[in-house]
Formats: structure tokens, sequence, C-alpha cells
């Protein structure tokens, strides 16, 4: 008994011609190796489609960066201006400065967001990041060149835990779920 011959035609990868795969993305049906494949929740995308997707989300204009830029400068001077009188206070500026950073990051975070009408953009909250480090930076050269020790000090935890918390706050990124 000869078993019927089955015609099998093989398909491969849009991107890699040389790899045989079966696997087809959802959006544009096209054929993906396992290397180009995306995984979702709802199945595979290709690159290409994963990349035009998160355009859609990427709604911040040419004046948000601006707007955004001076609002973070101008709020985390405030705050690192803050920090640097918390320099003297000793062991006691220590649980300050724990409980005061994330407290300003999350008004910094907030103040930015309103001014830009919550628009997103990974490269807006680049940005954002840049001005808390911009407006902090002439406090920090104050600290330095008063060779105050604790207030240098202060003044690095205070960016190390804001830049981090306001990028996460603003982009929606979340730890613990």
């Amino acid at each position: 008994m000869t078993e019927p011959e089955t015609i099998s035609t093989a398909t491969y990868c849009y991107v890699h011609p040389d790899r045989e795969t079966t696997l087809r993305c959802k959006r544009c049906e096209r054929y993906i190796c396992a290397s180009c494949a995306q995984r979702t929740p709802t199945g595979y995308l290709c690159k290409e489609c994963v990349r035009s997707h998160q355009k859609i989300f990427d709604t911040a204009e040419w004046y948000d960066f601006a707007v955004g830029f001076i609002t973070a400068g101008f709020l985390s001077a405030v705050a690192s201006f803050l920090v640097s009188l918390i320099g003297g206070f000793g062991i006691f500026g220590w649980l300050l400065i724990a409980i005061g950073a994330p407290s300003a990051s999350a008004a910094i975070a907030e103040g930015v967001r309103f001014v830009t009408r919550r628009h997103r953009s990974r490269s807006l909250f680049i940005t954002i990041s840049v001005g808390v480090v911009m407006g902090a930076l002439p406090v920090l050269l104050f600290q330095v060149l008063s060779m105050n020790l604790f207030g240098i000090l202060f003044q690095v935890i205070y960016l190390v835990i804001a830049v981090p918390l306001i990028y996460s706050r603003l982009s929606g990124i979340q730890l613990f779920r």
C-alpha cells in the first residue's frame, strides 16, 4: 500500500529568505521566522507591524518637547534647591531625602503631564528626563564649588531617585502589578 504524496509548498520568512517557517504575522499575514516574530497577547506580529502600531501611541507635538523640558527643568531646579537645604540636617536629612525625592518626582511628573496635556512619546519622556538633570545641574555645580560633601551626595541621591521615577511615571511603566 502506498501513501499518497502530499504536495507541500515550503514557505520562507520575508526577512530571511533562507529560513523555512509556517508562522505568520497576524496583521499582515506575511510569513515570519521565530527571530522576526514579536509575541503579543493576541498572537505574533512582524517587527514592521509592531513599529507601525507603536506610532499610534506617539501623540507628542513639537512644542511639547520645549514646554516639557522647560517645565521639568524649572521644577527640578526648585526641588534641587530644597534638597540642598536638607544637606545641613545631618542624619535626619537622609530620612527627608528618602521621603522627599519620590514626592518631588511625583510632583514634577504630574506638572509636566499637565503642561504637555498628557501627550506621549518615548523621545518626549527622554527629553523631560534630561530637563530634570539640567534643572538640578546649577545647584549641583554650586555644591561642588562650595565643597559641600553632603550637598553633593544628596543631589546625586535626588537625581538617582527622581529621574527613573519621573520617566516611569510618565511612560506608564509598571514595576509591580
